[in-house]
């Protein structure tokens, strides 16, 4: 089967089996290795992507429902270190890490829609995300910051 579709801003075009998961095309195919495997049930998050501007679980998408359409990754979030990324150092965020671009690429949509989240709309948005560090009080201070940054 082939795909053709945008990713974080370039044209690409794959070709793939019929049943190909778009997680699996990112990673093996287009080479890009910042969206992680997690659960493959899109249980945990950690395969967040953006489809049209919108979180989705890539562990569960398939490839044929995105012909046309518009995929971020982590690594096309921001070429000069989106707000999100900075505050994510600022604020030691990762332990292991292994969540982090599922935590960022959730977290950017909500900032993206409500730049003055409040921490209960951030809490509330960001529940799905499991960090198995348990480092949700930063996580949640990291996306307070980078809001402070985006006004």
């Amino acid at each position: 089967m082939q795909t053709t579709f945008k990713l974080n801003g370039r044209n690409v075009t794959v070709n793939t089996e019929d049943d190909a998961l778009l997680l699996w095309t990112i990673r093996e195919d287009l080479k890009l290795t910042g969206t992680k495997f997690g659960c493959g049930r899109a249980l945990c998050g950690a395969c967040t992507v953006h489809l049209d501007g919108q979180p989705i679980r890539s562990c569960v998408t398939p490839l044929k429902a995105i012909g046309g359409k518009s995929v971020t990754t982590i690594e096309g979030l921001s070429e000069e270190g989106h707000p999100l990324q900075q505050s994510w150092v600022k604020e030691q965020v990762p332990q292991c890490g292994y969540c982090q671009s599922g935590q960022i690429m959730q977290a950017a949509t909500l900032l993206a829609e409500n730049p003055s989240a409040t921490r209960d709309e951030i809490t509330t948005h960001m529940n799905g995300i499991i960090c198995r560090c348990g480092t949700y009080t930063r996580i949640v201070k990291a996306i307070e910051r980078a809001s402070e940054l985006m006004k």
